[in-house]
């Protein structure tokens, strides 16, 4: 499973929003480095077409899928020279497939740290572009090397793409945020930068700025310039919500005039940030949303339900959730001929209802 790493400074609510999104139960305390361990748990995302299938097919059981989420301790200034226990945290980066910057906003004389969403983004851009910085230095050398010596075109084109990463990563710009091509981003994939990754970010706000959230959230989004989305919220009293049972959790956001509030879209934001999508079983047993990555095709999909499903895969019959729920059920739409019979090349879509033929 994919994996976004929820990445701050020190008393960012980093988390606070990890036991939010989880129901984890990572310690939070008012001061630096209160976790010094990666925690890994995995945050629900509700989807009311799974919901609406289940109420058609009157359902037993009811599956959600889910992000898997990693809580890396905060990054503190000077990490990618060692300081902070930086190696840890860093190597804890590195091991994720997206990053989730936490950065606070709000004010607590109580809570030391770093209040300006917009330096904190700066200062992590900081520590991630020297740590890749210093990683490529001394690839860069070794791979030319290596061309030299056994004559591969394909190291030599390698170490180009380091060179053209380490010329944008000098002026301090994060590689999410540069224009570089699909090929050469793919030449850098064997490097592990930590910059390369696609990235979301999450300002979290103080329950008195929860009416000005577009003003604080926008100059993050400005920032990232395009290269990933920023969402506001109130880490606490999202946290504070989320251990309540969900007719209280959302009376009481409702109260505070957050709606349904932002866990859910965070939750979303991630999961296609990963470039995860979802397709669907249903029936009186169960109705469970399946993930599988954008472009699998069906015997694949097939193959996360069980892997014998996709080595004897025969067909799969097919069908959007929203047309089927507007037919009125399987039966119904088979009747009407609205099943599609789709083979192995089929490119699986967001919320296609399967149910897969396979032999034993």
């Amino acid at each position: 499973m994919q994996r976004l790493g929820l990445v701050g400074l020190p008393n960012s609510g980093k988390s606070s929003l990890f036991n939010a999104l989880t129901g984890g139960h990572v310690p939070v305390a008012p001061h630096p480095f209160t976790t010094t361990e990666t925690t890994v748990g995995v945050a629900p995302l509700p989807d009311d077409r799974l919901d609406a299938l289940a109420q058609l097919s009157h359902s037993r059981k009811v599956v959600h899928a889910g992000v898997e989420v990693v809580d890396i301790a905060g990054l503190a200034p000077g990490a990618s020279s060692g300081e902070g226990m930086g190696n840890r945290f860093l190597a804890g980066i590195r091991e994720v497939d997206a990053l989730l910057f936490v950065l606070r906003s709000f004010h607590d004389e109580a809570v030391p740290g770093l209040s300006d969403p917009v330096a904190a983004l700066d200062a992590l851009e900081l520590e991630l572009v020297l740590a890749d910085v210093a990683s490529l230095e001394q690839q860069s050398e070794k791979r030319r090397k290596q061309a030299r010596l056994r004559g591969d075109r394909s190291l030599a084109a390698e170490a180009d793409a380091i060179d053209s990463a380490m010329t944008i990563l000098q002026t301090g710009t994060p590689l999410y945020r540069a224009e570089l091509s699909a090929e050469t981003r793919g030449r850098l994939r064997g490097s592990f930068l930590l910059t390369d990754k696609p990235v979301l970010a999450v300002v979290n706000l103080g329950d008195d700025q929860i009416e000005a959230a577009a003003d604080i959230v926008g100059p993050v989004a400005e920032r990232l310039d395009g290269a990933g989305e920023a969402l506001g919220a109130c880490v606490q009293l999202e946290a504070e919500a989320a251990q309540l049972p969900p007719d209280e959790r959302a009376e009481l956001l409702s109260g505070l005039g957050l709606g349904d509030g932002v866990l859910p879209r965070v939750a979303r934001a991630a999961f296609q940030l990963l470039g995860l999508r979802t397709f669907f079983t249903t029936g009186e047993k169960e109705s469970r949303a399946w993930t599988f990555r954008a472009g699998a095709k069906a015997p694949e999909c097939a193959g996360t339900i069980h892997s014998d499903l996709e080595r004897g895969f025969i067909r799969a019959e097919v069908i959007h959730w929203d047309e089927l729920v507007d037919l009125g059920g399987w039966a119904r739409a088979k009747a009407a001929g609205r099943l599609r019979v789709e083979g192995r090349d089929y490119e699986v879509l967001d919320g296609d209802v399967l149910e897969i033929r396979f032999n034993v």
